[in-house]
């Protein structure tokens, strides 16, 4: 089975993660997109970068997720939600690339 590369899965989780969440009205189901996408990539980042990537980058993804909430009361809720996703997806991708 082809694997999908860590940052498209962190971005596809926050994204989705807001998107059923809204769409569906209920934010427990959108929790739960959010975090099982941050579980498929957390294991990624420890397959590729080892235990200190997982760590780092599952905090920044904690991060990403807790910091979309201020932020959209700046700018709205999808700029917030597809900055943090773009945010998280470059720093998936700074730390793990050239490591598979």
């Amino acid at each position: 089975m082809p694997r999908i590369p860590s940052p498209a899965v962190a971005a596809v989780g926050l994204v989705g993660g807001y998107a059923v969440a809204r769409w569906t009205k209920k934010r427990p189901l959108g929790g739960v997109v959010l975090a099982a996408a941050g579980g498929v990539a957390a294991r990624e980042w420890q397959q590729v970068g080892g235990a200190k990537a997982s760590v780092g980058l599952t905090a920044a993804y904690v991060a990403a997720f807790a910091g979309s909430h201020p932020l959209a009361k700046k700018i709205g809720a999808w700029p917030a939600v597809f900055s943090v996703a773009g945010g998280m997806a470059a720093a998936s991708w700074a730390v793990t690339r050239g490591r598979a």
